[in-house]
């Protein structure tokens, strides 16, 4: 039975704002059975408003309200939860209303009334069932891996995973078997729920009813679910972001599934990242973080954590040639031609790019924004702003185009390949639906947790584009993509990838199956922006004033942008400095000078 408080409790207002973001005393009656985690109702201002219990507080002032109600029976958080609710909301500068949200799914009442009947008896008792065996054991420090997590001595740094590609789901069924067999909870993070990754269905097929999947659905479905596992129904989630703050009890394992994949940071406010916020949990509630990647990002390496990885060479031969026409190196379509199964990685869409009209010989320009113009399915489009292709000099219609992109790799590709050659868009769960002969041809949204593949080729078109890509992370991403392509090779395939710089750190890492070489060159470039791996980043709007007061804040590099009398700033801190900086950006929200906090904006 949860413990029920009395007297004087902190209350945090259900109100995301800055300016807002601290606890308020209330006095809560014992009749209306809240506790820690309780939503409840308070006045505030003259208005009846929610908020959540926090705890007994000390702090009383001289007129203190009275709760008015508790507005339901659920506990949305423990003391626990609540302490890395706190984290998350110092570590990125956001009101801890705004953080709460998060750490639920909308609330939806009538499951309340309905759950308790619905959900009945619990899983198989903690520890029932046989761990499965796998590979960890024979990887470096795999049996320390397999130590932390069996004996809960967890809580003292992270694990940074790189599996076979072939073996990539099955480490993780291992560690949460482990896991479990030690009468402890898991929790696995996937970047993505639809289509259901490779890493996400063996999980749920090995442990069964023990695993609740907790992604995608309606609104009631989300909440119900969370209901079971805050029940202890399930010891086992696999989730997305949000599962990061599943409510399950005696935690052992947070395991995070291609941490580098862009779908681990929370396009919302506040702006989390779930490789921080799960290294967070573990260490506040003595757990083992498992950050599992074929490609780690450039802040899991900067934590230096150990490494856990096969005590062998475990990478498909990769051969490095110059690119031929559209893409088309004879190495590259001599492999094609004999290869039964293969994925070509082409990372432009369409058809072409206009680059000339043809009625008045000018340079092809979008007449709407004068962004580039790109043939695709068959018709011409701006690809920035969607409009129509018309020349921005005299209004034609007609421009000359320069062949290249995936859908113009299809159609060689199936002039080349003995087998049918499909091009794959973001629905699809798999390049390949089945096992028989087949070239499928996609860029950065085909690549996927399908689970191994076994193909005889893999083909790593325009290679040199990473280079060009905007972004300060994109060429970590860009190689985080082929090395997850280039596993589906494994175990007997070959990778073939096109580029006029055979030397480039990227194209190296892809050749040793390991990006230790490229992050030495690029956490030194990183660090030489301005932006250091591992250092917190916020784009903080306010008024005129706010940059001379980030400046105060002594930041390891501020960008500042000023229009008329509003500022954009872009800052950098220490991550000792966290704490204090965001204590001064809540005072000067109060004083008007903040008017938005943004933590790790894309660059």
């Amino acid at each position: 039975m949860p413990h029920v408080l009395s007297g004087p409790v902190a209350v945090c207002l259900d109100r995301p704002v800055l300016a807002l973001d601290r606890p308020f005393t209330y006095l809560l009656d014992e009749e209306h059975g809240a506790g820690v985690g309780s939503l409840v109702q308070v006045p505030f201002h003259g208005r009846r408003v929610r908020g959540y219990v926090l705890g007994p507080t000390d702090d009383v002032p001289v007129r203190t309200l009275r709760v008015t109600a508790a507005v339901s029976p659920v506990r949305f958080f423990d003391e626990p939860m609540l302490s890395l609710l706190r984290w998350v909301s110092e570590r990125y500068v956001a009101p801890l209303a705004s953080v709460i949200a998060r750490s639920h799914p909308p609330r939806v009442a009538s499951e309340e009334a309905e759950g308790g009947a619905r959900r009945g008896p619990a899983s198989p008792a903690p520890g029932s069932g046989v761990s499965p065996t796998g590979p960890l054991a024979g990887y470096r420090r795999g049996p320390e891996l397999l130590g932390a997590i069996r004996s809960g001595g967890g809580g003292e740094g992270a694990f940074v995973v790189r599996p076979a590609p072939e073996e990539e789901v099955g480490v993780a069924v291992e560690a949460v078997g482990a896991c479990l067999a030690a009468g402890r909870s898991a929790v696995v993070l996937v970047p993505e729920a639809e289509p259901l990754p490779a890493t996400a269905r063996a999980v749920a097929e090995a442990f069964g009813d023990r695993v609740a999947l907790y992604l995608g659905g309606d609104r009631r479905a989300r909440y119900g679910k969370w209901l079971d596992i805050a029940a202890g129904r399930h010891d086992c989630v696999v989730g997305t972001r949000p599962a990061v703050f599943a409510p399950v009890g005696r935690l052992g394992l947070v395991w995070i599934s291609r941490e580098s994949h862009a779908g681990h940071r929370e396009e919302r406010a506040p702006y989390y990242h779930v490789r921080e916020v799960a290294a967070a949990r573990a260490r506040l509630q003595g757990a083992v973080a498992a950050i599992e990647a074929l490609c780690p990002s450039a802040e899991a390496v900067a934590w230096a954590a150990a490494e856990v990885a096969p005590a062998r060479r475990a990478w498909p031969p990769v051969e490095v040639v110059r690119p031929g026409p559209e893409g088309r190196a004879p190495r590259l379509v001599s492999a094609l031609r004999r290869a039964g199964r293969a994925f070509l990685f082409a990372p432009l869409p369409g058809y072409g790019v206009a680059r000339v009209c043809r009625a008045c010989g000018e340079p092809a320009t979008c007449a709407a924004c004068g962004g580039l113009l790109r043939l695709e399915g068959g018709k011409v489009a701006c690809a920035v702003c969607g409009a129509g292709g018309v020349c921005a000099a005299c209004g034609s219609r007609g421009f000359g185009i320069v062949r290249g992109g995936a859908e113009r790799v299809e159609e060689w590709a199936g002039r080349v390949a003995g087998g049918p050659v499909r091009r794959v868009g973001p629905e699809d769960p798999s390049p390949f639906p089945g096992q028989g002969p087949g070239v499928a041809v996609g860029g950065y949204e085909a690549v996927k947790d399908a689970g191994p593949q076994g193909l005889d080729l893999v083909g790593i078109l325009d290679a040199d584009l990473a280079a060009r890509r905007p972004g300060l992370a994109a060429r970590e991403k860009a190689l985080a993509v082929w090395m997850e392509a280039a596993g589906w090779a494994r175990p007997a395939g070959r990778v073939v990838i096109q580029t006029n710089h055979p030397n480039d750190p990227m194209v190296q890492a892809l050749v040793a199956g390991n990006p230790a070489r490229f992050y030495r060159s690029e956490l030194a470039r990183r660090e030489q922006a301005g932006f250091p791996a591992g250092f917190p980043v916020f784009r903080v709007a306010g008024s005129g004033d706010l940059p001379g007061a980030l400046e105060a804040l002594e930041p390891v590099s501020l960008l500042v942008t000023t229009v008329g009398d509003e500022a954009l700033c872009l800052a950098t801190v220490r991550p000792d400095r966290v704490p204090a900086v965001g204590r001064a950006l809540r005072e000067l929200a109060e004083r008007g000078v903040v008017a938005r906090v943004e933590a790790e904006p894309h660059l």
